[in-house]
């Protein structure tokens, strides 16, 4: 299962830049570009999309420069103003500033992560504390400042609307969050921190692409492969031949501490190569090394908080989120963690029973982590009577976006798709829709990529290619992005169901995007908290398994066959197996997130592993058989991705998720008007009211933990 959004690679605060959007009627400077640069004019393609035809590597780094150039002339221009500071010549014009900016940066982060080579990676290294200058020369402008606390001190006679009103309040929030009130000398140690933090974490999203690709298991003898299907295999061949390793298979490694193939592997000793070859990927004393970076970025983190006036990071990072401070999460932890490691021991004793009978009554050895998936997957199969490969059949790749993702989408929303052949790609195997509303307009474009590739970012994650205003008169064109295992050469693109429940995950966040109608590119679609924006795509994965989608898309490959009844029950049982061990690893790495980034200025940490095997022994983490589902060494949310001090989202955003389900379930569940009411009351929303007097309004009533305390079976105090 995936777990991420993802945020633009580059931008390690890519939040606070989130006005560089662009308008094509708002430059006060001419485009010192190249005429034959491909970003030196807006797209005339539909949508305004880049065409990646035209676009060659080199074209990235002038378009990223002057695009940083243009911004920072605008943002004097607007902070240097003589006319005394109004709404619009100052909060708007931010809104509309960076033009090019905002047309280069959203193909880069795109290209980078999905489809990047060295050329790409070195200049991600390059632009990145460039680009947090720029930040900086923002949010750290005093000019800029008292413009804006002007307006926020006289808020109550500018007669604002809502949203205009919600955009102040925004921007004076991020202002003081990112240190506009410090002296000049502060502002300058904290610019040289947030430099040295935006290359780490380039550096370090490069180390880890490089320590996974490096990383790979490379098979030398078929016999210890068994347990692998003929298609597993042959597509592991495949990837061998391609690197030239002739009669080799060659394993290449998800971003996950556990690996896909650990649960079919029969030979143990394959299995233990396998978890170590993850465990260790980034832990072999080379370049590709992650420890001393991450290292120092904690250490830059804690600095910062400090410079700013806060005992951590995490205390400095979530006051503008739902859950506000660190406490707030640890307790909220506090009545999950017992009963999750609870149940996962529970579950650790069924495995070891079984493993035990299997060899004649005797403990001929002691569940490891790389055994989990391999038993468990027998304990589920005897328990439920469920293979993975009994259904695995049923789920065609394209037959579960167009007629599960894309029909669950029509079925709640009223949207249509329609593959477009004539919009410019990246790469082959990306696909184009054009999206259509429930009146028939035509209204955004949806690209998915979901092969994996060696040069592609582990995960899945969603993003826009071009963001949503009613002010730009821009329309959103969103993308997801997944790491599918690509079929040989005429075999079918069968998946799990786990990456089937990946498809919805990610089209959640790409509805959110989507149904964006906000005003100020600020505020639109996404732009919302770390532990609300995981709301709508958890929320979505429910529709994987209603009965009117799932026989609509799970169709068996070779007979036409729907899948049968028997089968459907099956899973549905099946899907509450494992959830100790699940929750477990979850917490265990949200657990270790918050614990790196609750390090006061004081604390020295000198060995990152020693750090975290007490961090997460500290916390009741104390059985081996259930690693955290990410190491600190290759946790690419936390230091690369956005997600420090908030990877707890996952689960805060379940129990929001979980409780808005229940309200479908008591008012009929999969209806259009059901739809039409999360669309209108949540979807379309952004970042225009406050998180939980929104939720409120669709639920009617706070949070409720008791939803996802029944989904899960486990019994939260």
């Amino acid at each position: 299962m995936s777990f991420y959004f993802k945020i633009p690679l580059v931008l390690s605060m890519a939040a606070l830049l989130s006005f560089s959007h662009g308008d094509p009627t708002n430059s006060t400077s001419k485009s010192g570009l190249p005429a034959t640069n491909p970003f030196s004019k807006a797209s005339k393609l539909p949508y305004s999309v880049p065409d990646f035809s035209k676009i060659k590597d080199a074209d990235y780094q002038p378009a990223l420069e002057e695009g940083i150039r243009q911004q920072l002339e605008e943002i004097k221009h607007i902070a240097e103003s003589a006319t005394p500071p109004t709404f619009v010549n100052t909060l708007v014009a931010l809104e509309k500033s960076g033009q090019l900016l905002a047309r280069v940066n959203n193909a880069f982060n795109l290209v980078s992560g999905a489809n990047t080579n060295p050329v790409l990676q070195q200049l991600q290294e390059d632009i990145a504390p460039k680009l947090t200058a720029l930040n900086d020369a923002i949010y750290l402008n005093s000019k800029l400042f008292k413009r804006v606390e002007k307006l926020y001190n006289n808020k109550a006679k500018l007669g604002l609307d809502k949203e205009s009103a919600r955009l102040l309040d925004y921007y004076y929030q991020q202002f003081i969050k990112a240190g506009a009130k410090l002296s000049d000398a502060d502002k300058t140690t904290l610019k040289k921190l947030n430099e040295e933090e935006a290359s780490l974490g380039a550096k370090f999203g490069n180390q880890l692409l490089a320590a996974a690709k490096e990383g790979a298991l490379v098979i030398s003898d078929s016999s210890e492969l068994e347990g692998l299907s003929s298609a597993q295999k042959n597509n592991y061949a495949q990837g061998a031949k391609a690197k030239n390793l002739v009669g080799k298979w060659w394993i290449p490694l998800k971003n996950t501490t556990q690996q896909p193939p650990l649960s079919s592997l029969s030979v143990r000793a394959t299995r233990q190569k396998l978890f170590e070859a993850s465990w260790t990927r980034a832990e072999k004393g080379d370049s590709n090394d992650t420890r001393p970076t991450i290292l120092r970025i904690a250490s830059i983190r804690s600095q910062k908080a400090k410079l700013l006036g806060y005992n951590s990071y995490a205390a400095w990072n979530l006051q503008d989120q739902m859950a506000q401070n660190p406490e707030a999460v640890e307790q909220f932890f506090a009545k999950l963690v017992p009963s999750a490691i609870g149940k996962a021991k529970e579950e650790e004793a069924d495995i070891q029973a079984l493993i035990n009978k299997q060899n004649g009554g005797n403990t001929s050895f002691e569940l490891q982590p790389w055994d989990w998936d391999y038993y468990s997957e027998q304990v589920r199969k005897e328990k439920y009577n469920l293979d993975e490969s009994e259904i695995t059949p049923y789920f065609q790749l394209d037959k579960v976006l167009e007629k599960g993702v894309f029909f669950a989408a029509n079925q709640l929303y009223g949207l249509t798709f329609k593959e477009r052949f004539d919009i410019p790609v990246y790469q082959p195997d990306v696909r184009v829709f054009e999206v259509f509303d429930k009146d028939g307009t035509s209204f955004a474009l949806f690209y998915c990529d979901y092969y994996k590739r060696d040069n592609k970012n582990g995960g899945a994650w969603m993003s826009n290619l071009v963001g949503q205003s009613t002010l730009l008169n821009s329309k959103p064109v969103i993308y997801n992005i997944c790491n599918f295992t690509k079929p040989a050469k005429g075999e079918p693109a069968l998946i799990s169901f786990d990456d089937v429940t990946t498809m919805f995950h990610e089209f959640g966040h790409g509805l959110h995007g989507l149904f964006a109608s906000q005003k100020y590119p600020t505020l639109s679609g996404t732009n919302v908290a770390r532990d609300y924006v995981e709301f709508p795509s958890q929320f979505n994965e429910h529709w994987a398994l209603d009965a009117k989608v799932l026989k609509h898309y799970a169709i068996h490959y070779k007979t036409g066959a729907t899948i049968p009844q028997a089968l459907v029950d099956k899973i549905k049982k099946a899907n509450s197996f494992n959830k100790g061990y699940s929750q477990t690893e979850v917490l265990a790495a949200a657990s270790l997130d918050l614990k790196w980034h609750n390090l006061s200025a004081i604390d020295e940490v000198k060995d990152a592993d020693v750090f975290e095997k007490n961090a997460l022994q500290s916390l009741g983490f104390t059985f081996g058989a259930v690693p955290s589902r990410y190491r600190s060494s290759y946790f690419l949310h936390i230091w690369g991705n956005g997600y420090a001090a908030g990877y707890y989202a996952y689960e805060w955003t379940k129990m929001l998720e979980e409780d808005a389900y229940s309200w479908f379930e008591e008012h009929g569940g999969l209806t259009r008007e059901n739809g039409q009411r999360f669309r209108d009351l949540i979807l379309s929303k952004g970042n225009t009211e406050d998180y939980t007097t929104m939720f409120k309004a669709f639920r009617g009533h706070k949070p409720d933990l008791k939803p996802m305390e029944k989904d899960l079976g486990l019994p939260i105090k």
